[in-house]
Parts: C-alpha cells; sequence; structure tokens
C-alpha cells in the first residue's frame, strides 16, 4: 500500500532578500481548520438581536426531503429515494424496441427487481409513468409512452400478484422532459418509464 506523506514547505527571506524553503516532515492541515477548544467568536447570550421580537414564535420544525441518485453506468437505469419515496427510471431501449410498446425478454429481470423492493416496501400505491422524446408528432407521444406505462404495469401486476396495490398509469408523452432532446444522448434520457412508490415508515 502506498502512503501518502504530507509535507509543508515554509518559504523564510535570508539577509540578501532571496527565499530560502525547508520541509516540515510532519502532517498538516490547511491554515485556519486546526481545532480549537474555543468558540472563534464570542455570542452574548443577553444581545436583543438573538433574541425572538415579542409575541414571535419559531416555526414547526420538518424534516428536509433529501434525494440520493444512484444510476448506472450504462445510463440504462436510475434510482432515486428521498425521506418519502423511491422512483426507478429505466430507458425505453432497455424495455422495448423502437417505436414498440411490447416488453423484450431482457426487460423481465430489471422489472422482477423492482418488483422486489415494492415487495421490501410494503408499497401498496404505486405510479407507472411513460415518457418519450420529442421526435414525431406529439400526439403519438402520448400514445406511446401511455401504452409502454401500460405494459410495465401490467408486468409490475403479474410480478406482484397483489389485489391490495393500486395503480396510477399515465402516458406524458414528451412533456417533462429530464435532458435538452438536443442530442440522440439527450434524447435517450428522455424515453423512459419511472415507477414510483412510497417508502416504509418502518
Amino acid at each position: 500500500m502506498a502512503l501518502a506523506i504530507t509535507t509543508t514547505v515554509i518559504a523564510a527571506t535570508s539577509l540578501l532578500g532571496t527565499p530560502t524553503a525547508h520541509a516540515d516532515d510532519t502532517p498538516s492541515v490547511p491554515p485556519g481548520t486546526e481545532p480549537t477548544a474555543s468558540a472563534p467568536v464570542k455570542v452574548d447570550p443577553n444581545d436583543p438581536d438573538l433574541k425572538l421580537p415579542e409575541g414571535a414564535t419559531l416555526a414547526e420544525p420538518k424534516v428536509l426531503d433529501i434525494k440520493q441518485v444512484v444510476e448506472d453506468q450504462s445510463g440504462d437505469e436510475r434510482r432515486e429515494d428521498t425521506n418519502a419515496d423511491v422512483k426507478f427510471a429505466l430507458q425505453a431501449e432497455v424495455l422495448f424496441s423502437k417505436d414498440s410498446a411490447k416488453l423484450s425478454a431482457e426487460s423481465k429481470a430489471r422489472i422482477s427487481a423492482i418488483a422486489d423492493e415494492i415487495k421490501k416496501q410494503n408499497a401498496t400505491r404505486i405510479r407507472v409513468f411513460g415518457f418519450t422524446d420529442n421526435l414525431g408528432s406529439a400526439a403519438h407521444g402520448d400514445v406511446l409512452s401511455r401504452q409502454r406505462a401500460n405494459a410495465v404495469q401490467a408486468a409490475l401486476d403479474d410480478e406482484l400478484n397483489d389485489s391490495n396495490i393500486t395503480f396510477d398509469v399515465r402516458g406524458y408523452g414528451e412533456q417533462y422532459p429530464i435532458a435538452s432532446n438536443a442530442t440522440e444522448e439527450s434524447r435517450r434520457k428522455n424515453r423512459r418509464v419511472e415507477i414510483t412508490f412510497p417508502r416504509s415508515e418502518s
């Protein structure tokens, strides 16, 4: 294992005005970041600017929604996790042939993995939304995106086999792009099906 050695170079001015340097063999931290036992600024607890005005109250505390995004190296699949939801986005080429709403044989494993996560989260409400790029007519994109969302919903329903699950299925066509549509690479990101469901509270 290679060890990284940190050195600090300290410049000094000689009598002739020419800088000389030597290396300090002990590791150091950036100036100003050294640990200190005392607060850098003395705070006056009686300062009126630190107090709420008469009659004022603090807002209710809330947990901010933090989003974690993981995308596989090929960009074919993306997972977004927040405090409330889990969302999978699968590019259309992973699931379908060009301009088709028939699921490919390779799509089964990916949909099955998402179904396993739905079971793990005990989700009973699932949104399946289809999207296309901006090529072709908007009307065709609307129909194709809905057909693709329907196909993914049907496959999930078969995998889950749970009558307590409710699906919300929609096709948005070229609406709500996640990339610019300026290049084929960005249009490929926009051709997708998103599966979203609530995260378990446990």
